[in-house]
């Protein structure tokens, strides 16, 4: 059987929260969630603005995968708070690699050689 392998970076996503700036998503210094794989996480009695997130949300399935060096998504890191009055920013910081299985995250099959041409 082919290696069907591929590999995804675990993300920290951390609150970014400028001195004397005003907060209104409630955001606080030290604040962060991680995506490992598909799934989500954060520290017991933290929280997060859901508005802040649905901000953030798109751009972490990018972020998961390698990308060209040349590439924003490799470069940039740093998302507004969706709140134009508010001072926070999101940042997103690869922390490692973890490989997965195709066969173990879709049942939908790998194409055969001959097809993927």
């Amino acid at each position: 059987m082919a290696d069907d392998g591929f590999e995804l970076f675990d993300l920290r996503v951390e609150a970014v929260v400028p001195e004397g700036k005003p907060i209104y998503c409630g955001a606080r210094v030290g604040d962060y969630f991680e995506l490992k794989g598909e799934m989500l996480s954060m520290p017991a009695g933290q929280g997060f603005s859901i508005y802040s997130i649905a901000a953030v949300l798109p751009l972490l399935a990018a972020k998961q995968r390698p990308t060209h060096k040349n590439d924003w998504m490799t470069s940039d890191a740093e998302i507004a708070c969706p709140d134009p009055n508010c001072g926070s920013r999101l940042r997103i910081v690869r922390t490692g690699k973890r490989r997965f299985s195709h066969a173990e995250t879709t049942a939908v099959p790998l194409p055969k050689e001959d097809d993927r041409k």
